[in-house]
């Protein structure tokens, strides 16, 4: 019998926490809990505040990481590895020295001596004004040069400039705002996501233990006495019990509010934005300055074609 009292006397301490924990939960998902520990208010607040911190995130990079995908701007399947051979300085110098309308398309169809061109939108205007400035150099049978067809070669090369430029540019993102707000994401909120885990398990064990001192004793009859001797002893237990589970319970959620608090206010997220834009204004700036020098060397070729069809069609009235 006595054995029997034993076993009544430590039936509550005879789970272990992963299925105290979950009797707990299960019980406060069906409603059956009495009581349950409240959280602070300011904890709940740092909680909401965390929550829309990873959102921004995940939203942020899921739109950002097409940075990371040298095509984002472009996707052509038309086009073969012969259009992403050399690039287009390369080109332009190989039909420098070509003799012949075959060696020209040879030049132009030459395979690449590292790796293919890029993928990029700039990349892929630069390929086809090159191959365009061919087509009417090929063609053009007057003195000197075809006025388009300079002005595409020249445009060509402006483009592929672009283009490298803002490979840089992605290149930058990549290294600063990409990796800084991944390991954010990845890292610093997710400590913050496992000291939460660790609040709500040992809340959960606190209002377990509240729980089963107020469930009382496994009742004998004819014995009385000796059981209200051991109502006794499991009271102050209880009361042990819970004071443990307490402070186990506050020193988990001063804990999770410092991880919380760490997160929050860390300026990484903020210095690795002004990078991403630092990144992107320079590309722009970048793209300025090219096109800019290109614009009126297009402008003199056309002022120049515009007065001499004038001049021509004044000599033919």
């Amino acid at each position: 019998m006595d054995k029997v009292s034993a076993f009544g006397k430590s039936i509550g301490s005879s789970f272990t926490p992963f299925a105290t924990r979950t009797t707990q939960y299960v019980k406060e998902q069906l409603g059956q809990a009495e009581d349950r520990t409240q959280l602070p208010p300011d904890y709940i607040e740092l909680e909401k505040r965390v929550d829309a911190l990873k959102q921004v995130h995940q939203k942020m990079l899921q739109v950002t990481t097409q940075y990371s995908n040298e095509s984002y701007d472009y996707t052509n399947i038309r086009e073969n590895i012969t259009d992403l051979g050399r690039s287009v300085s390369e080109k332009i110098q190989l039909l420098s020295t070509a003799t012949s309308a075959a060696e020209a398309q040879a030049a132009l169809t030459a395979p690449p001596v590292a790796k293919p061109q890029p993928k990029t939108f700039a990349h892929a205007v630069a390929r086809a004004s090159l191959a365009s400035s061919q087509l009417l150099q090929q063609q053009h049978s007057g003195a000197g040069e075809d006025p388009l067809a300079t002005a595409l070669e020249k445009y060509a090369l402006a483009s592929e400039q672009v283009g490298e430029a803002r490979l840089t540019q992605d290149a930058q993102i990549q290294a600063r705002f990409l990796a800084g707000w991944n390991t954010t994401l990845n890292t610093n909120l997710m400590f913050s996501t496992r000291a939460r885990r660790s609040v709500e398990n040992s809340r959960l064990l606190l209002d377990a233990a509240k729980t089963r001192a107020k469930g009382g004793m496994f009742k004998l009859p004819g014995k009385a006495d000796q059981q209200h001797h051991e109502e006794a002893e499991t009271s102050e237990d209880a009361k042990v019990e819970i004071e443990q589970a307490e402070d186990e319970f506050v020193g988990q959620t001063e804990e999770a509010v410092g991880v919380m608090k760490n997160v929050l206010d860390t300026p990484e997220p903020l210095r690795n934005l002004a990078d991403l834009i630092a990144a992107q204004l320079e590309f722009h700036k970048k793209a300025y300055e090219i096109l800019s020098e290109l614009a009126p060397v297009v402008d003199n070729l056309q002022v120049d074609q515009e007065a001499s069809y004038r001049k021509s069609r004044e000599g033919t009235s």
